[in-house]
């Protein structure tokens, strides 16, 4: 079952988190045969979906990092979404979701 976590982007920033995986044993998860990929939506049946950028960075040490651009949120309408970051196995194509919750995005003032 997915860790729910939810999030809050600032429009018009750089929004960047890294979470670490871990075993039920809290061991750091080798996630090194997987590629990570995640979206956010309006509503889970919205059809529009804004995908973020994702990394795995230490995949020995189970960080995935996910990041959305200052001209990705800047599109984003202020307001509530709902989103998940699955891992997906480079052997088998089997996939797992890691996370998801409520974004949260921020109206920008300065423009």
């Amino acid at each position: 079952m997915a860790t729910v976590y939810n999030i809050a982007v600032d429009q018009g920033s750089d929004f960047t988190t890294t979470m670490n995986l871990t075993n039920d044993d809290g061991v750091n998860r080798d996630i090194t045969s997987y590629t990570a990929r995640g979206q956010l939506k309006r509503s889970f049946s919205s059809t529009s979906n804004v995908a973020f950028t994702t990394a795995i960075s230490n995949p020995t040490g189970g960080e995935v990092v996910i990041s959305l651009s200052n001209a990705k949120t800047a599109n984003l309408k202020y307001g509530r979404y709902v989103y998940d970051v699955e891992l997906v196995s480079t052997g088998t194509g089997n996939v797992e979701r890691i996370l998801e919750g409520i974004v949260t995005v921020y109206p920008e003032v300065t423009k």
